[in-house]
């Protein structure tokens, strides 16, 4: 008689994702390292994970391709089937935190693509009640600024944002995908006020981007994985209709908690508004 699974309902930017196991140490690691995320609420996919013996997570490279109907996510440390039309996959990998968390960004972004949304490599943070994201190359200052932010900001991420439609525009929401800081957004959301890209500078100065060098910046940061030119043409319809709704500048800051007082000033306007 097969070991009944246990099952953790994992709820990341309003999407719940049921992760079944029969390893009791698994589901207890889930738990653990999603606590913020868990949710009663009826889950719209299905992931069954197998495990294999304990190892490193690869540093091969990933690849995302559609076989049939399913995608198939693979790399050293995981290998992985998702059926998009049914909602379920499975997923056999090491037991290893790391391995789950790339699995869950991979699938995230494939559901994001269809439904208008991205992942985007920037640290985010509420501030008054609105959404400001940090994007940049590494070594810009996107996990400075999120150091530097005030008591009253609200972190949502220092490595992954993630961004959906919403009326009038965009909303982010947090994550548990941590970055340098090693610890994990609040699970809340609040409307995109503005995209900076970041660079460090003598002194803080905010500029004015033209619509094709935003759009450009944005795809290079946007994470996708998939081998589908179907769904990069959706991308970058989606970070057309971003930049046209968002305001995005270049932000040039000295890292000091000063920058903050820019941002909270802030009140840009999308160039196509």
């Amino acid at each position: 008689m097969a070991e009944p699974r246990k099952v953790a309902c994992v709820e990341i930017g309003g999407i719940p994702i049921a992760l079944s196991t029969c390893d009791q140490g698994f589901l207890d690691l889930l738990r653990q390292r999603y606590a913020g995320f868990l949710s009663p609420s009826r889950p719209e996919f299905d992931l069954q994970f197998d495990l294999t013996s304990t190892g490193p997570v690869s540093d091969d490279d990933v690849r995302v391709r559609r076989e049939g109907g399913d995608w198939l996510l693979e790399r050293g440390d995981f290998h992985a089937r998702w059926d998009p039309r049914t909602g379920r996959g499975s997923v056999r990998q090491n037991a290893n935190p790391y391995s789950l968390d790339s699995v869950l960004r991979i699938l995230h972004s494939l559901i994001l693509a269809e439904r208008g949304g991205f992942l985007l490599h920037a640290a985010s943070a509420i501030c008054d009640g609105r959404a400001y994201l940090f994007s940049g190359v590494s070594g810009a200052g996107k996990t400075t600024m999120t150091r530097l932010a005030p008591a009253d900001v609200t972190l949502l991420t220092d490595e992954i944002s993630y961004l959906r439609p919403s009326t009038g525009g965009y909303s982010a929401f947090g994550t548990p995908f941590a970055g340098e800081l090693a610890r994990a957004g609040e699970n809340c959301s609040a409307p995109v006020s503005a995209l900076f890209f970041l660079e460090q500078g003598p002194k803080n100065r905010v500029d004015e981007l033209s619509s094709a060098d935003a759009v450009r910046r944005l795809m290079r940061n946007i994470l996708f994985f998939a081998e589908d030119h179907a769904l990069v043409e959706k991308l970058l319809a989606t970070a057309c209709d971003f930049v046209a709704r968002i305001p995005i500048r270049r932000l040039t800051f000295y890292p000091d908690a000063r920058v903050w007082d820019d941002i909270r000033s802030f009140q840009g306007v999308p160039e196509h508004a």
